[in-house]
């Protein structure tokens, strides 16, 4: 899936090493990776993720909780 600006997952380390996330009792939305937790994402973002989420298809979701975390693009990508 290409994303904003052409973006994808060219390595497939989405698919190889994928986030998993909960959604806590709170709204709050608790993304992992690996068992660990990176990070959590609350208030109204942690809504709007969760809403985002159950739309999205399993790329996609990948693709939304790299982003949040941060981990969307690392080394020498060129934009």
């Amino acid at each position: 899936m290409a994303g904003r600006n052409g973006a994808s997952d060219q390595r497939g380390r989405l698919v190889s090493d994928p986030f998993d996330y909960r959604i806590a009792k709170d709204g709050a939305v608790i993304v992992s990776r690996g068992g660990r937790p990176v990070t959590t994402v609350g208030g109204r973002d942690a809504g709007k993720l969760a809403a985002a989420l159950q739309r999205a298809d399993e790329l996609t979701t990948q693709h939304l909780l790299a982003r949040i975390t941060g981990n969307y693009k690392r080394g020498n990508e060129r934009g």
